[in-house]
């Protein structure tokens, strides 16, 4: 009789399972392109290209290097995971390029640091790096001769090229004989051109230096780049008073001493809704769809300029990126809550380098409140003879900001039927013709008449103040005007493969499958995620005449590519069939309707 043992099965990266990203450990496996073999290559493959910033500009940069906790944990996850509190980073403005570390031979970055850094502009590097003795006898093999040193290099290339990051960072920490030095060269050099070849704008380097916030400042002044390693570190020693309060304090003392160094909207359609990349739910809409807490740095929206305050209590209102309370998209938001006494209040949250054309843009903001509480949106522009105007968009109660700013615009309330309750979706259009964007700010206000009792009555009873901003978004006047024709259900090709069928103790029926999808013709990269659903058919399933069939579309999850890995989903007793569907999303925050979306039904088996 065979003992069981506690380890689980070695890994193999041939055999179906949930994807994971995972680096590459020996020369061997680099040289025999075996990665491209894995069931997990497709997934890795990042889908966000760097539309900004492809060529860094000619200043002092930041470089930051990941470098938390060996790497490859929550983040190896690529369909995400259900770590709500897990690592992310969302000071993005504030670095040019990102370098995720390991002490592995080769550092394939996950999927969702290059989605979610590219969306923001900031390069992405993997990690090459040898280290101690082990790294003396992969530098023998490496630097062996011109050619082996040329081909290792093509490899490095061609792993960037197929996954979709912007090039290497090269560590080599052991001790080099002096014959092998030329090879290095050729290593380093042949690799920079293969890349530069094959990817504009793309980067080899070796480490600069070690920089803290105190450092940046002497660094600043001489004129030249600096990095900084192990952001994480925040997060590791799990620093007072919470993970979100001292990272935005941290990240404050770098943007104090350097400035802003990214800055959107540079670029239209422009959307965010503030989600990042982890949280307790997940909405559409303003309905949630999902309560099951989650990481997915993928999912992360642009994120807001915020301020920080190290003494909050001292503004009437606090400003936060909120992953509790309710969304509107996704699973974040900001929320705006205190006591407002003045007539107004303004917070950054967007700084950009948006150049408007002779149309007008058009801005859509969804908004949830309390009582009397109103949100707006307060726009900075400049002109190129750096003439300066501010415009307010603001539903109720303009006559607030009369002759205080260069324009009030009302916007009108979207309808829709899709919208949770509570919400309320705002759009303007504004023509600045000749002005760039330059900044966007959030508005908080009260009606007058609120104001005016607060001033009569004594002190002790504040006028309490809360609203939430769901999510922004900015088009041209085609882009607004232009219906998206989303592909109907039957112009798709969806399959499934590696079927497997299992059963639990207690009998329920358990289906694990990669389900894949393609546009018969056209062009599907115009869709930036897909959300995956399920809904489950009973045997017999009726209604009476004139009551209507309940039907339940349970959220599964979301893919950047066009293939998703179903994991051991649990079938309730008495379901015959498995209904799939693949719900397509723009860049926008747009998405096709489930019931047009394209789908794939599977009759369960053993029922």
């Amino acid at each position: 009789m065979s003992i069981p043992s506690d380890d689980p099965p070695a890994f193999d990266p041939l055999e179906p399972s949930v994807p994971i990203s995972y680096p590459i450990k020996t020369l061997e496996e680099l040289a025999s392109r075996s990665y491209f073999d894995s069931f997990h290559y497709p997934f890795n493959k990042s889908s966000v290209p760097l539309e900004m910033n492809q060529f860094l500009p000619d200043r002092p940069r930041i470089l930051v290097c990941h470098d938390m906790q060996g790497g490859y944990g929550d983040d190896k996850w690529i369909q995400g995971g259900q770590n709500a509190s897990g690592f992310a980073l969302w000071h993005w403005y504030l670095m040019d390029v990102f370098v995720y570390f390991s002490h592995s031979l080769v550092t394939l970055p996950p999927p969702c640091w290059t989605n979610t850094a590219h969306r923001h502009g900031v390069k992405v590097l993997g990690t090459f790096i040898t280290e101690w003795e082990e790294g003396t006898i992969i530098c023998n093999t490496l630097l062996e001769s011109k050619e082996s040193a040329q081909m290792y290099a093509e490899r490095l290339a061609e792993l960037a090229v197929a996954l979709g990051f912007d090039g290497w960072l090269l560590n080599l920490k052991n001790k080099l004989d002096a014959e092998q030095v030329p090879n290095l060269g050729e290593f380093v050099s042949h690799l920079t051109k293969t890349m530069h070849s094959s990817v504009p704008g793309s980067m080899v380097i070796c480490p600069v230096m070690n920089a803290t916030h105190v450092a940046l400042d002497v660094l600043k002044k001489d004129n030249v780049s600096a990095a900084l390693f192990a952001p994480g570190w925040i997060y590791e020693t799990d620093q007072p008073p919470d993970f979100q309060t001292a990272q935005n304090k941290w990240w404050s003392l770098v943007e104090k001493s350097w400035g802003t160094l990214q800055t959107y909207p540079k670029m239209l359609p422009f959307y965010s809704n503030f989600d990042q990349g982890h949280g307790f739910h997940i909405s559409s809409e303003g309905s949630q769809v999902s309560d099951v807490p989650w990481d997915n740095i993928s999912c992360q929206g642009l994120q807001p300029f915020l301020e920080f305050n190290d003494k909050p209590a001292q503004d009437p209102i606090q400003v936060l990126v909120n992953l509790k309370e309710a969304s509107y998209s996704g699973g974040g938001n900001i929320t705006f809550k205190g006591t407002l006494e003045d007539a107004d209040f303004t917070t950054r949250l967007f700084k950009g380098e948006l150049k408007l054309g002779d149309s007008p843009i058009y801005l859509t903001y969804s908004v949830k409140s309390e009582g009397n509480s109103q949100l707006g949106l307060l726009l900075q522009f400049s002109s190129s003879m750096n003439e300066r105007k501010s415009v307010v968009v603001a539903y109720k109660e303009t006559k607030l900001f009369s002759g205080k700013f260069s324009d009030v615009i009302v916007p009108l309330q979207v309808e829709s039927p899709d919208m949770a309750a509570g919400w309320v979706v705002l759009e303007s259009s504004i023509a600045m013709i000749g002005y760039t964007l330059t900044e966007i700010h959030a508005l908080c206000y009260k009606p007058k008449t609120d104001l005016h009792r607060f001033i009569l009555e004594s002190s002790s009873h504040p006028a309490g103040y809360f609203a939430v901003l769901g999510n922004l978004k900015i088009k041209t006047l085609e882009q607004n005007s232009r219906e998206i024709d989303f592909p109907p259900s039957s112009s798709w090709l969806v399959e499934y493969q590696y079927l497997k069928w299992s059963s639990d103790p207690q009998g329920s029926r358990i289906i694990s499958f990669k389900l894949t999808w393609k546009l018969k013709v056209g062009n599907d990269s115009l869709f930036s995620k897909y959300n995956i659903y399920v809904e489950k058919l009973a045997q017999g399933s009726s209604r009476k005449q004139g009551e209507k069939l309940t039907r339940r579309q349970e959220y599964l999850g979301v893919s950047q590519v066009e293939a998703y890995y179903v994991s051991d989903l649990k079938i309730p007793t008495g379901t015959n069939s498995l209904k799939f569907f693949i719900q397509a999303c723009t860049v926008d925050g747009s998405y096709q309707k489930l019931d047009d979306s394209p789908s794939l039904q599977l009759e369960v088996e053993g029922q």
